[in-house]
């Protein structure tokens, strides 16, 4: 794992424990709650491993909370400028999706965050991980086929699509690689 991987999984595994130990759970209660393993969650929150966007989200929504905040949580440390070099950027493993967080952090229920999508890369997301959120999608550029529940969105470049309730997604690439804005508010 590069030096910059290492710092970003480093900071989401001290978010985990911090979070862990606000409710005071131990890792067996996160592990049940999550469905992820105590060793995996132990290997997470110690930097050990760079975790996948799926277990995340599924650690995320035990924590009555998106990835994004999760995410966010764990690598801005406050300010009304986030300049470029300062937005952290997570990348899956498994998939290769970078996702750049552009929103400074402060009291507004708004988050920006850019997404990257490689060609052919699928990434489906439970309707647990919308739970708490309202977003859009912005096409920037490349195709994307956005299933929603049983409905499949085909997006071209300057597409816009607001998401309706809560339901299972997936984001999937199927040419070029797709390049997104997602516009979400919490609450």
């Amino acid at each position: 794992m590069d030096d910059i991987a290492n710092d970003i999984s480093s900071t989401i595994g001290r978010r985990i424990h911090a979070e862990r130990g606000i409710r005071d759970w131990s890792l067996a209660e996160l592990a049940e709650r999550s469905g992820v393993s105590k060793a995996m969650l132990s290997t997470i929150e110690r930097g050990m491993t760079s975790p996948t966007a799926a277990l995340l989200v599924r650690i995320a929504a035990a924590f009555g909370m998106t990835l994004s905040t999760l995410i966010a949580r764990a690598e801005l440390q406050g300010g009304g400028l986030l300049r470029e070099a300062d937005q952290p950027v997570w990348r899956d493993p498994d998939t290769g999706y970078v996702r750049r967080h552009l929103s400074p952090a402060s009291d507004m229920p708004l988050e920006l965050i850019k997404v990257h999508l490689p060609a052919g890369a699928r990434v489906s997301l439970p309707a647990a991980s919308y739970a708490f959120i309202k977003q859009q999608i912005w096409l920037i550029s490349g195709r994307l086929d956005f299933t929603e529940g049983d409905a499949v969105h085909s997006l071209g470049p300057g597409d816009c699509l607001a998401l309706g309730a809560p339901s299972d997604c997936t984001f999937y690439a199927p040419e070029a690689g797709a390049d997104y804005l997602v516009a979400l508010v919490r609450g």
